[in-house]
């Protein structure tokens, strides 16, 4: 598997949807996400060591490539994703599409707040925490998503319990 390189981290990446709304309980919108990120992961922008897709925000470990800009790989993968959501909103005639109508100058529609988060892990004992940290969250008694970590299936908690890569998008961080 692919060793960390030296010129970029690992980095701890939080987004969440405008106002906390729960767009993302529905599998379709998942699969947005995981969508942007197999494309980001095969065009070779992106490695992934973990995520956690919840219903009002999500959590990535990855890794941008040599080559390419943090900022825009990121800038990329959240105005895809949020264009296809607006489609499938739109596709749909859901009438929540007008609970993310903006008055910006830039854009009618906005689905992910804005500035998240992102911080840059330098040592594989914060990034095994960092892991620890998202692969809880679906149990936590507000959301109880899961009985445990692995059964959830927007996670990589289950890769790295047994291996397997539903999505084939992940790397194991420890690069084994």
């Amino acid at each position: 598997m692919d060793k960390i390189n030296f010129e970029y981290h690992p980095t701890f990446f939080t987004a969440t949807i405008l106002n906390w709304q729960n767009l993302l309980e529905e599998n379709s919108y998942k699969d947005i996400i995981i969508k942007s990120l197999q494309f980001l992961k095969n065009e070779g922008s992106i490695v992934v060591y973990g995520y956690m897709i919840m219903p009002n925000h999500i959590h990535l470990l990855w890794q941008i490539q040599d080559g390419f800009k943090y900022d825009r790989v990121q800038m990329r993968f959240m105005k895809f994703t949020a264009q296809q959501m607006k489609f499938r909103l739109l596709d749909t005639n859901n009438l929540s599409l007008n609970n993310f109508k903006v008055s910006a100058k830039d854009r009618e529609y906005q689905f992910w707040e804005r500035n998240p988060l992102s911080v840059e892990l330098w040592s594989p004992a914060i990034t095994l925490q960092k892991l620890e940290y998202i692969h809880r969250n679906p149990l936590q008694e507000k959301w109880q998503l899961a009985d445990c970590p692995e059964s959830y299936k927007y996670s990589s908690a289950n890769f790295y319990k047994t291996g397997v890569d539903d999505f084939g998008l992940l790397t194991h961080y420890q690069g084994d």
